[in-house]
């Protein structure tokens, strides 16, 4: 258990603070104890000097009724002075105490979207308030990773989007600055802008899918993670036959509680990126079932060989093992895929096989 070096600190300083505080006190007191008869004075008149010699008078006389009133009035002069002593004593410590605070307070006001790389480094041992400013660093580093990201993901999508532009103004240029154009050239090119257009809209829809998955996932309800990978095998068949892969199922039930159509999109680009980045002749293989309480869904497939350190790469946006100059695909699934499975609480796993290809598992919380 770590020791609360500061609360100790604070505690050993107002004690120390109140023991100065009482001998302050005493040594008031005995001051002003001075100007009072002393003790071998002769008792006021009226007052019996020794044991039964009668009761005080009724009336008491007026050197009587000062000495005692001189005695109760001396303490409280002596507690009015140490109350503003505290006070001011109080007030210094209390200052140096929460320096450091105002130190981090002030640095933090200075930070901003252009310096979030700055630290609060407070040096010193380790304390309450080592342990805040460790952790707002620590929230410092997180946040300027994500405004990274943010950053990066702009220029790419702008990137992106600015390609299926470009073209499109060339082939509405093309043309008007032909004076011999002939319709079929007409509608050459109109056929070839409204292939460009269908890509920016996979382009759009990706963007708006991924940005709905990382905000969070929408209603949630019990979901048939089986019957989802089963369909999904089911609408790609000839996709399968046609670049020729073996598909294996291992599809047993698992059921989990979430969106239904967000985990739909997660199943399908999976099986999307399996196909796609396979070889001629290779394997596709999926699986459901559930394990410790766990609904997992395992894909896996054969294709080229992918570096271990490039593996987490893949599931950053527009992030791609290679580019050809017909490649319609924006690097954006496996992207999608993290962002639900992380809205959804669940585990995501890769590995890359040495003979080529990428099996990835994702553990969702079961339901009954």
């Amino acid at each position: 258990m770590r020791i609360n070096r500061l609360r100790w600190r604070l505690t050993l300083l107002y004690c120390a603070a109140s023991i100065a505080s009482g001998v302050v006190l005493l040594l008031i007191i005995v001051v002003l104890s001075r100007s009072l008869p002393p003790a071998d004075a002769p008792a006021p008149q009226g007052v019996p000097v020794g044991p039964g010699r009668g009761r005080l008078p009724v009336a008491v006389p007026v050197e009587l009724e000062s000495y005692r009133s001189n005695i109760l009035v001396l303490p409280g002069i002596a507690l009015a002075i140490m109350a503003v002593l505290s006070l001011a004593v109080g007030w210094v410590i209390a200052g140096r105490m929460l320096r450091p605070v105002r130190t981090m307070t002030e640095r933090l006001q200075q930070i901003s979207g252009r310096n979030v790389h700055e630290r609060l480094a407070v040096a010193g041992p380790r304390d309450e308030l080592k342990d805040l400013a460790d952790t707002v660093d620590g929230l410092l580093g997180r946040l300027e990773t994500a405004l990274d990201g943010h950053k990066r993901f702009v220029a790419n999508a702008a990137h992106e989007l600015r390609t299926p532009l470009t073209v499109e103004h060339a082939l509405l240029e093309e043309p008007l600055i032909d004076p011999d154009a002939t319709v079929e050239a007409y509608r050459a090119n109109f056929e070839r802008l409204i292939a460009v257009n269908r890509e920016r809209s996979r382009l759009l829809e990706s963007l708006l899918t991924l940005a709905g998955s990382e905000h969070g996932r929408g209603r949630a309800e019990p979901v048939d993670l089986a019957g989802l990978a089963e369909q999904a095998v089911r609408d790609r068949a000839a996709e399968f036959d046609r670049h020729g892969l073996r598909v294996k199922t291992m599809i047993r039930p698992a059921r989990l509680l979430g969106d239904p159509a967000l985990i739909g999109r997660l199943v399908a680009n999976l099986c999307d990126n399996a196909v796609h980045h396979n070889t001629p002749g290779g394997v596709v293989e999926v699986a459901t079932r559930l394990a410790a309480g766990q609904a997992l869904l395992v894909v896996t497939n054969t294709g080229p060989v992918v570096p271990p350190e490039d593996v987490d790469r893949l599931f950053e946006p527009f992030q791609r093992m290679r580019r050809v100059a017909d490649d319609t695909h924006h690097g954006l699934g496996l992207s999608i895929v993290r962002a639900i499975a992380v809205a959804h609480g669940a585990v995501l796993t890769a590995h890359a096989h040495t003979e080529g290809g990428l099996t990835v598992q994702i553990s969702f919380p079961a339901v009954s």
